[in-house]
């Protein structure tokens, strides 16, 4: 008997008690497993999830929750040759298998890379600069990201089973939010196998992942305004959901991702004998046969200058009768079948729906070659490719066959082409084929606010680019109108957006406790012990060095000048100097200033200190001249452990002053601190 696909809900895999549905073979039509139409506890399960979940994330800081990830990332690719056999049972080539599986288990990755050197050892994630509130210093103010308490929920698409649940669960995870996956049915047995070895693992906390195979039906009924919901799939569906009582009235975050009539641009430029001319075609035909044209990413209005469009429809014909569909594991096919029969008959409808607007010039969906496979019985269609008859009808813009199919748009000129691509409503991915960069710059202007991201591509980037279709876990994923409204992934952006924001007001002090940062205002600690004597964990926020006063003289200046061959006039001609409004006199470089400071506050014997790798914000701030006494105050502001190494970062504010106590300078000092041998941490 076929295996029932379990949900992993409370702590334990459940197994519904009706029969189920028949999920099959996209290529052989045999059934692989069945997914239940009943419903689940899901008061339960998201009470499972505020309650077991995310008080276990959040004990955790993001140092540690980016370690998780990457541990599990390293795990699944390990464990990725298991998952490949039953991605092939979707439709998949393995070219399709590794965009999903292996562009997952990267996304993890990258999720972990950017948590560890993008965000703090802590749980607290500071926004922007502390704000004064009064003239004395006394008030101020500080917007702070915290864990949400509440779940989220995942509701993803058909055609990224792997890709599209852990693109989800890392920024969510990151964020110390719980994530409850509920993949679509037809392609749900792959994600119910990779989500079987995350269990396995043990490697995440337990609550922070549960897995629904089985009905929606209630799902969002549960939720408060603590809550999340992130949805990929159609339009239709997203509208629904945005319209749910508790969306609405109770404040649950949604964001949607919905299908797309995505456009590339070909420039006027890019004629035949042109390198962009042949990028184009090949990425044209790329995105019709990836994923057999399942993507939401996917390229489906090809606009075209009107000169260009026989020369267009031409060379992709040549590229896309050397397309071999059929079996994946047959050799030599480059495209495998849509995800189910029922995703077939779907697209064949939309094409009716083409039919009077459009003219089929290559691919027929009633006679075309399967390798290796039974077209009767696979969900196989041809790569089709289609010219418009009429550029502004309504239906070339407003109806997508969600496969292998692309429209060739004719336009006349460069505004044509804006307003056409205007016409989609709003696109998650644009693409714009040019080498000439006033062309680009006017198409992607022009284009951007109908587009969550815009690739350029042309000969300088081609070799590096990853196409048009492929989403970056570093860039914002999503798009505003038809596209859904939302953005998902976009690095740290992707993890702030299941946090929230919070403005804190408070006296200095409060601020440096409540944060764990020190803030300007608060109280310094100048200890008998230098700083730079101390290991890692015996500094404690506010520790203070205070050094100087040193006064700059003109020979100073002068062999800076020399020694550095920094001879700008503004340090070595008095005369010019004086006409300069800003100075009126010879002053001090800059770097100076940094140089002398560092004199006046570094321990020059060996210790915990191991480099200074930076210096953040410096502002020069009040001219220092020859016979100015500088004094500079270090206060340790940040700490910041390394899991994996026997040191971690410390953040020092600096303030130089003069002798009338004005700031002449202010930074950031980075430096690298051990910690104590005998308390070394272990990744």
């Amino acid at each position: 008997m076929t295996t029932m696909l379990q949900s992993y809900v409370n702590g334990t895999w459940v197994t519904a008690r009706d029969d189920g549905v028949a999920l099959r073979n996209a290529i052989t039509g045999a059934e692989v497993a069945r997914y239940s139409g009943e419903s689940l506890d899901y008061a339960a399960v998201i009470e499972h999830g505020r309650t077991v979940g995310g008080p276990a994330l959040r004990e955790l800081t993001f140092h540690q929750r980016a370690s998780a990830l990457k541990a599990l990332g390293k795990k699944l690719m390990a464990d990725k040759d298991q998952f490949y056999p039953l991605s092939t049972a979707t439709g998949a080539t393995k070219r399709d298998s590794a965009v999903d599986i292996d562009g997952g288990i990267g996304t993890l990755l990258s999720y972990a890379s950017k948590g560890t050197r993008e965000l703090p050892n802590d749980t607290v994630y500071l926004d922007g600069d502390t704000e004064a509130l009064g003239r004395a210093g006394t008030f101020v103010g500080q917007h702070v990201y915290t864990s949400r308490l509440g779940v989220a929920v995942q509701i993803n698409a058909f055609n990224f089973p792997v890709w599209g649940m852990l693109e989800k669960l890392a920024p969510a995870f990151l964020a110390g939010v719980p994530s409850i996956v509920k993949p679509a049915h037809q392609t749900s047995y792959l994600t119910e196998l990779v989500v079987r070895h995350i269990i396995d693992s043990g490697l995440l906390p337990e609550g922070s992942l549960q897995l629904v195979c089985g009905s929606p039906r209630g799902l969002l009924d549960h939720l408060d305004g603590q809550d999340l919901v992130a949805f990929t799939g159609s339009a239709s569906t997203a509208a629904k959901l945005r319209t749910h009582p508790n969306v609405v009235e109770a404040g649950v975050r949604f964001n949607g991702e919905a299908d797309s009539l995505n456009c590339s641009i070909l420039g006027p430029d890019a004629t035949p004998d042109t390198p962009e001319f042949a990028l184009y075609v090949k990425q044209l035909v790329a995105e019709m046969t990836t994923k057999a044209g399942q993507k939401c990413t996917a390229i489906r209005r090809a606009l075209v200058p009107q000169s260009l469009v026989e020369d267009v429809v031409a060379a992709t014909k040549e590229r896309l009768a050397k397309v071999v569909v059929g079996n994946p594991d047959t050799e030599g096919v480059t495209m495998g079948a849509l995800a189910s029969m029922a995703q077939r008959d779907e697209v064949l409808r939309s094409l009716k729906s083409l039919a009077d607007v459009t003219t089929r010039v290559s691919g027929d969906p009633d006679h075309f070659e399967v390798v290796g496979a039974d077209a009767d019985t696979g969900a196989f269609l041809p790569p089709i490719l289609l010219l418009a008859t009429d550029s502004f009808a309504d239906a070339v813009h407003d109806v997508e066959a969600f496969g292998p199919v692309s429209t060739i748009i004719g336009y006349g000129d460069v505004p044509d082409a804006i307003s056409l691509a205007a016409r989609g409503q709003g696109s998650l991915v644009g693409s714009v084929v040019t080498h000439d960069a006033a062309v680009a710059r006017e198409l992607v202007l022009g284009i951007a606010a109908h587009h969550g991201r815009v690739l350029v591509l042309d000969r300088d980037d081609a070799k590096e680019s990853t196409g048009h279709g492929s989403p970056l876990p570093t860039l914002v994923h999503g798009g505003p109108g038809r596209a859904g409204g939302g953005e998902e992934l976009g690095g740290i952006r992707g993890v702030l957006h299941h946090m929230q924001r919070t403005a804190i007001q408070a006296s200095p002090d409060m601020m440096t406790a409540i944060t764990g940062q020190w803030t300007k205002g608060a109280a310094r600690d100048e200890t008998e012990i230098h700083p730079f004597r101390k290991h890692l964990e015996e500094l404690q926020i506010g520790d203070t060095i205070v050094g100087g006063p040193r006064t700059v003289s003109l020979a100073d200046i002068e062999h800076f000048a020399e020694f550095t061959g920094d001879t700008f006039y503004a340090h070595t001609d008095a005369e010019a100097a004086a006409q300069n409004p800003l100075f009126g006199g010879i002053v001090a470089h800059g770097y100076l200033v940094v140089s002398l400071a560092a004199g006046l506050f570094v321990e020059p014997n060996p210790g915990p200190v191991l480099a200074n790798f930076g210096v953040d914000g410096l502002r020069f701030l009040t001219p220092v001249k020859a016979g100015d006494a500088l004094t500079v105050t270090l206060t340790a502001k940040q700490l910041t452990p390394r899991l994996s190494a026997d040191y971690g970062e410390v953040r020092w504010d600096a303030v130089v002053t003069n002798q009338d106590e004005s700031p002449v300078a202010t930074y950031d000092v980075l430096t690298l601190v051990a910690k104590l041998p005998t308390t070394t941490e272990e990744s």
